[in-house]
């Protein structure tokens, strides 16, 4: 399928260095950003679906890099089903596991967590809940996994693994299973704060730079931040990416956005929600922590966006998360809420009100055109201006 958007008022790389690039039209492929900024009407006509953007604002899909998958579009954590859709119409076209920690009766054995990880993977290899990328299986790193448990998994297709709720000691005792995996190739993420739940315990800085993982999962706390000093500590004496979540301490995201900034480690800054889990389920959390980080927390809302995209997209090694040619074709136009005080959609995040959407693209293919279930309205009118796919040619010319 070719899908062309045209007429958009500003286009986001998803790169925080680069956030902009000049021009008014995108068009993707079997799934895969071909052009960018300008097209000919040649090229545009021959689209199968032609999106009129009306000036809104394109952006990469969102990556949510801490998701509590189980299996199927549910939830057991909230009883719930279809909360993976629902993120769709929050703008995530990626979520990544954080580990199916919440599997009921979860393993805790060599054997049954790296089943559990390798059936997971496997399981979302070609399901995909309302058109979203899911990364699932993420191994839980236990006592008495050895270098073969690694390489075997790895071969079956897991390339993440979670430190923090194993049968540990200590933190510091994840340090030689971190480093088995590391030697695999495989992303290390953990759990950073005060326990979370029964089984959980506490990780501070001097435990993650013992361990040297990829990803401090909720720096910010998930739910409850480390000590203020621990911060710095992780910013100016590691490279590891800093994770903020929806789910956490707000006053210690805004601390965490400061100091990545002032210390030149704005590349390792990274947005999730880490849900579902006892905070709920946040369709829009990606949208608030944005809002968030650039309403109070000093942070330029296309930096923001780029760090709930493209930074995400670098860290994990995905080929998403940018607008340029040859990235996968996930993408989302956003617009300023109808009815609000500002007129483009990066004034509006700026002012703190959560960015409306108008239509999300997952891997080259309209999911909604026109609006948003979970979003305010948008100002301006998104709609079909040409289209030769039945499925997408009654959608909406107004909201």
């Amino acid at each position: 399928m070719r899908v062309a958007i045209v007429n958009i008022g500003s286009i986001l790389t998803g790169d925080w260095r680069k956030p902009f690039v000049a021009g008014d039209t995108v068009i993707s492929e079997d799934g895969i950003i071909t052009s960018v900024g300008t097209a000919s009407p040649a090229a545009v006509e021959a689209a199968d679906v032609v999106i009129d953007a009306d000036g809104t604002t394109l952006i990469p899909g969102l990556i949510d890099s801490h998701v509590h998958i189980t299996f199927g579009d549910y939830t057991p954590r909230q009883q719930t089903v279809g909360y993976l859709e629902s993120y769709i119409h929050g703008g995530v076209t990626t979520a990544i596991s954080a580990s199916e920690v919440h599997v009921p009766g979860r393993p805790r054995d060599p054997d049954g967590v790296k089943a559990l990880a390798v059936a997971a993977r496997k399981s979302f290899d070609t399901y995909r809940p309302g058109g979203m990328t899911v990364h699932a299986g993420s191994i839980i790193l236990e006592p008495g996994l050895v270098e073969a448990d690694f390489a075997d998994v790895k071969r079956q297709g897991v390339w993440l693994a979670k430190a923090g709720f194993g049968a540990v000691k200590t933190a510091f005792d994840y340090v030689p299973l971190v480093a088995m995996a590391r030697a695999h190739g495989m992303i290390i993420t953990v759990h950073t704060g005060g326990s979370s739940i029964p089984g959980s315990g506490a990780v501070t800085a001097d435990h993650l730079i013992a361990m040297k993982p990829h990803v401090s999962f909720h720096v910010n706390g998930g739910p409850t931040a480390m000590r203020d000093s621990d911060f710095e500590k992780l910013v100016r004496e590691s490279d590891i990416a800093l994770q903020v979540c929806t789910a956490g301490n707000l006053r210690t995201t805004l601390l965490t956005a400061s100091l990545a900034q002032k210390h030149d480690a704005f590349d390792r800054f990274i947005i999730a929600t880490d849900t579902p889990t006892g905070s709920g389920i946040m369709p829009l959390g990606m949208l608030y922590t944005i809002s968030h980080l650039a309403s109070l927390g000093g942070v330029l809302p296309e930096h923001a966006i780029a760090a709930a995209t493209g930074s995400n997209a670098r860290i994990y090694g995905l080929n998403t998360g940018f607008i340029e040619t040859g990235r996968i074709a996930d993408l989302v136009l956003i617009d300023a809420p109808d009815g609000g005080s500002q007129s483009t959609a990066l004034d509006a995040i700026r002012n703190g009100d959560i960015a409306a959407i108008g239509a999300v693209i997952a891997r080259g293919e309209p999911q909604f055109i026109g609006r948003s279930r979970n979003s305010p309205a948008t100002t301006r009118v998104v709609q079909v201006a040409n289209c030769r796919v039945p499925k997408f040619a009654a959608a909406p010319a107004r909201h």
